[in-house]
């Protein structure tokens, strides 16, 4: 299946706009979470783990998946592939650790720690420091991955190259014949 160049391009901006909100809810629950970090301040701490809670809840699920969703139409409805390239298939394995983790493991944690700080308990963990900061290095990885497009293709790609090309020669063949 192929996308048309119109649906082409209306996913490629869905998969940017949503790989860049993405991105940018990660910067700023770092930010949030260095500041809860070094400041001292239980009202900080507080506010910033009820504000990292929000993004959590609302916005970072929803433009985690629509990134997945939107790379897996584009991966499809392209002859890039999802299986046939190395580092669209290592995007999108990336992409599904990162969203699991969120849904399973960041957007909880920050829930817990918002209610911790709502009922005047509020802990102070580097994990909301680390996480967003693996959570980043890993879509900058990722974004270099799609500007670069290193590695080549799978040997699954490389079958379905060949079996390509053997069939259009097949058909000039046969069209030399007739």
């Amino acid at each position: 299946m192929q996308l048309t160049r119109k649906a082409r391009r209306a996913a490629v901006v869905v998969h940017s706009a949503a790989s860049a909100a993405w991105l940018g809810l990660t910067v700023g629950l770092l930010a949030l979470g260095v500041r809860a970090y070094t400041s001292g301040s239980p009202d900080i701490v507080t506010f910033s783990y009820r504000a990292m809670d929000v993004f959590g809840e609302y916005v970072l699920i929803p433009a985690a998946l629509a990134t997945l969703i939107s790379g897996v139409v584009l991966s499809l409805g392209t002859p890039w592939g999802l299986l046939r390239h190395k580092w669209v298939a290592v995007k999108f394995v990336l992409t599904m650790i990162t969203v699991g983790l969120v849904a399973f493991s960041m957007s909880p944690g920050l829930s817990e720690k918002a209610a911790l700080a709502a009922a005047g308990t509020p802990v102070v963990d580097v994990n909301l420091i680390v996480a967003p900061t693996v959570a980043l290095s890993t879509y900058v990885f990722m974004l270099a991955l799609s500007i670069l497009k290193p590695w080549g293709m799978t040997p699954h790609g490389r079958r379905v190259k060949a079996a390509k090309a053997a069939k259009a020669a097949e058909e000039r063949r046969a069209a030399r014949v007739a």
